[in-house]
């Protein structure tokens, strides 16, 4: 049984989720690969998974049968239950809300030694539209207000299974980080009249020092300010909110820059863990603010170089040792032409 637990200092929600101690865990204590395939998220082992939720699959298929390209399953070990039912609690400076949420897995290849830099860019363009499908089916729920899709690739990211996936969360609540995000752009709204992630967008084709790549629709760029070595931003160049939003055609220049950035990535980084990462605004609700105008959905990757401790933790500071400029260079260099 899960539970959301509010901090009355920080305004900060935490889940207390005691069920994600039991997960399985595929890599040594030093994050090497533990065990070859197959695991229960390959083809041919649906019945060792939860009953599939969404799939791409072949023609004449059955579902929670082989035949699919893409799976999405509801997490063995769930953070967050969606047959909880909502309760919200205040006892004094205590309060807290009952674990109702989604907690999905989505397997985004059969074969178990396949990372999604190396799926085709077809066959990324149909994760990305599982990503889009699965957040459209839970904005329907009106006990959630925010929902992540986050990927983490190798066991010093965060991945506890070796076979590529990624996970999606629903919560009530939006997360004290994202609350940062969308306060900031609405004020940049309000003083200037315009989306500063728009801004964000025009300066960089304009100054291409960072960028990394760019297409019809979608670009890539080292931020000015990154947390982390290699830190990756990739924006649609026009305003978007909400990624539900976005239309097939897109999602194949969306995964035409993807694929690019994860070849650089691993011939630029010696094949580093990283997480991938999508923001989008909240899902809308009558009695909710919109921040449709002032908000732009963008995917941050972080490869995992540089470990989080003391100072930044304690400060909410990031020390990042590798010139903003320098890291777009490299990884600029590295772009494939032809994939």
């Amino acid at each position: 049984m899960s539970e959301l637990r509010k901090d009355p200092v920080v305004d900060r929600w935490v889940i207390i989720a005691n069920e994600r101690s039991l997960k399985p865990y595929d890599f040594g204590v030093h994050g090497e690969i533990r065990k070859p395939g197959p695991c229960v998220f390959c083809e041919g082992m649906e019945m060792h998974t939860p009953k599939e939720v969404f799939s791409v699959r072949d023609k004449h298929t059955e579902i929670n049968q082989p035949g699919w390209r893409v799976r999405v399953v509801p997490n063995k070990f769930p953070a967050l239950r969606i047959e909880e039912p909502f309760a919200h609690c205040i006892d004094g400076i205590c309060e807290s809300l009952s674990g109702s949420g989604a907690h999905e897995v989505i397997i985004e290849t059969p074969d178990h030694y396949l990372e999604l830099g190396d799926l085709s860019v077809k066959h990324i363009a149909e994760v990305m539209y599982v990503y889009r499908e699965r957040m459209c089916d839970l904005e329907r729920d009106h006990r959630f207000r925010y929902c992540i899709i986050f990927k983490n690739q190798g066991a010093l990211a965060g991945a506890s299974i070796q076979h590529a996936h990624s996970q999606l969360i629903a919560i009530p609540v939006i997360p004290k980080r994202v609350k940062e995000e969308l306060l900031g752009a609405d004020k940049y709204y309000q003083e200037k009249g315009h989306c500063i992630f728009c801004d964000i967008v025009q300066y960089h084709q304009n100054n291409n020092q960072r960028m990394i790549i760019e297409n019809e629709q979608f670009l890539a760029f080292v931020p000015y300010a990154p947390r982390f070595p290699y830190e990756i931003w990739i924006l649609p160049k026009k305003h978007s909110s909400h990624f539900m939003k976005i239309e097939d055609q897109e999602l194949n220049y969306l995964s035409e820059i993807l694929k690019k950035l994860l070849v650089s990535m691993k011939k630029s980084l010696n094949d580093s863990p990283y997480n991938l990462i999508l923001h989008a605004a909240p899902f809308e609700r009558k009695e909710e603010k919109s921040y449709q105008d002032s908000y732009h959905w963008h995917m941050e990757m972080l490869p995992t170089i540089t470990k989080v401790a003391g100072f930044e933790w304690g400060t909410g500071f990031y020390i990042n040792p590798v010139i903003p400029e320098n890291a777009a260079e490299i990884l600029r260099k590295n772009i494939p032409i032809k994939i």
